[in-house]
């Protein structure tokens, strides 16, 4: 048997059950012996529901402290958790119902009437609001609590998470209690994390980084969380007064740097801002810093892996770096080609291996097989280097690289300069279909709040420092770019906008 973040979370109940676990702002905060009762009720709910050990609950519900004792409950029954996304449609929850076959699905109080006819025998359909409300919390006042949790081993799935799906059918990835254990356990060790954190958490929770970071660490520790329902510069602000950590996306610090009260004497009593989920600029890591005093910690992590990377706690946290694998985990950058370790320095495949590692694709042993080498290292899609100190750099994703004319263009390298020109907020670079290179390097340019970009500087700063293959053959000003619900910029959506911008003109009738 392993200690499952459910293990954890009891044993920090037993420690200390009178310390606020979720510390809220609009109705009364809930301590961890509060949490663990109604944890154990829900245990018991899903039991009179049918829900058995390997059992799925997929959960499509807003954020609150009972969607976290939801996610325990089914830990401590031996079920397997599967968060969804609240901006999926009703043909999208199909798909995910269909594909993970759960004995329970959540939904929220609103949608109930609406989803109740995708109930049956073989799966039933209750709802869960954010103040204590819904039917699923109903079963729970009446309930009893579940005497014992389900013994759980190390490989035994605890979660599913579904990829965006943005390449194709969207995958539900495996991961098991080991994976979610271990890495808590690692970040805690690596980020210094303790009882006596109080975490600001403005994350989604049907990610990794809401849940299985930032709850998980403080589920495992013994912290508090601030639990906010959204992100709102000022109340961040304002809550960094007694708060020691805030976890976010690079969104969270641009936002927080656009606010005049961003200053030392704000963040004076925090230790640690980190950031993940998408790439942070440059300039925002260097402006954070010169602001506040507190050098932003980039982290690198994804849905099958959980946290691979972190700079350090202590010791230089590196611009444009995720920093060192965690405790137990291996990376190493192999040839796209021949699978071969590359020299340092050189671009090339992210792949990793450890405890945090996922199981696989939910029934897709073949897609499974296709991402793992024969030595168990997990092929992450990721393109990286790692520097002469050993510190990994992410240069994009495979599936973004650009090959014009043959040659190989990392997008990260050409974004960096572009994004470092006075004018621009920030871009992505994407290759689209070319009638004379195959992929055209395309740049997509954000301008800053008044400012005007002029097309051919943004050329002429690029002629003089990258090689003639790199550069843009044109560049797009947009106002902004799409992004996914985390933050990631979402190229996919670039490359169908613009598909056509280099098709040859068809031409025109004299008739």
């Amino acid at each position: 048997m392993t200690c499952t973040i459910h293990d954890m979370f009891d044993r920090r109940c037993e420690a200390d059950g009178e310390k606020v676990l979720f510390e809220l702002k609009e109705r009364p905060n809930v301590s961890y012996a509060a949490t663990r009762a109604t944890v154990r009720r829900l245990a018991s709910v899903l039991t009179e529901l049918g829900v058995g050990p390997g059992d799925r609950v997929a959960a499509q519900v807003k954020k609150s402290p009972e969607a976290v004792m939801l996610y325990l409950a089914c830990l401590r029954a031996g079920a397997v958790f599967l968060p969804l996304n609240t901006g999926y449609t009703g043909a999208e929850i199909d798909y995910f119902l269909g594909d993970a076959e759960p004995r329970l699905f959540v939904c929220t109080p609103e949608t109930l009437d609406a989803h109740l006819p995708r109930g049956s025998a073989a799966m039933a359909v209750e709802s869960l609001g954010t103040v204590g409300d819904g039917t699923l919390m109903a079963r729970a006042a009446g309930a009893t609590e579940q005497a014992q949790a389900v013994a759980r081993a190390a490989d035994d799935p605890a979660a599913i998470l579904y990829t965006s799906g943005t390449t194709g059918r969207s995958k539900g990835a495996i991961l098991s209690h080991g994976n979610l254990a271990s890495n808590a356990v690692a970040l805690n060790e690596t980020w210094r994390f303790s009882e006596n954190d109080r975490l600001i958490h403005a994350l989604p929770i049907f990610h990794t980084h809401g849940l299985f970071v930032a709850c998980n660490m403080a589920l495992a520790s013994g912290a508090t969380l601030i639990f906010l329902t959204r992100f709102d510069p000022d109340e961040i602000i304002d809550e960094m007064a007694d708060a020691t950590v805030l976890m976010g996306v690079p969104t969270f610090y641009t936002r927080l740097l656009a606010s005049p009260r961003l200053d030392p004497l704000a963040t004076a009593a925090m230790r640690l801002f980190v950031s993940g989920s998408a790439p942070l600029q440059e300039q925002t890591h260097a402006r954070f810093a010169e602001r506040t005093g507190h050098t932003i910690l980039e982290r690198y992590g994804m849905t099958e892996t959980c946290m691979i990377a972190s700079n350090p706690y202590d010791g230089e946290r590196r611009v444009g770096a995720v920093g060192f694998p965690l405790p137990e985990v291996e990376v190493r950058v192999t040839d796209l080609e021949t699978g071969d370790v590359v020299p340092g320095g050189e671009t090339g495949a992210i792949e990793v291996r450890g405890p945090n590692v996922f199981q696989g694709y939910w029934r897709m042993p073949e897609k499974t097989a296709d991402e793992f080498r024969d030595d168990g290292f997990f092929i992450t899609g990721d393109l990286g280097r790692m520097d002469a100190d050993g510190y990994l750099h992410i240069v994009g994703r495979n599936k973004d690289l650009v090959i014009t004319g043959g040659y190989n263009v990392y997008p990260k390298e050409i974004e960096t300069m572009i994004d470092a020109l006075p004018e621009v907020a920030e871009s992505a670079v994407v290759g689209l279909p070319h009638p004379d290179f195959g992929e055209g390097v395309t740049a997509i340019v954000v301008p800053k709040d008044g400012a005007v970009i002029d097309k051919a500087c943004v050329l002429d700063a690029l002629s003089g420092t990258l090689a003639r293959y790199k550069q843009p053959k044109t560049v797009m000003v947009v106002d902004a770019l799409p992004r996914n619900v985390m933050g990631k910029v979402q190229k996919n959506e670039l490359r169908g906008r613009f598909a056509d911008l280099y098709a040859p003109a068809r031409p025109t009738s004299d008739a």
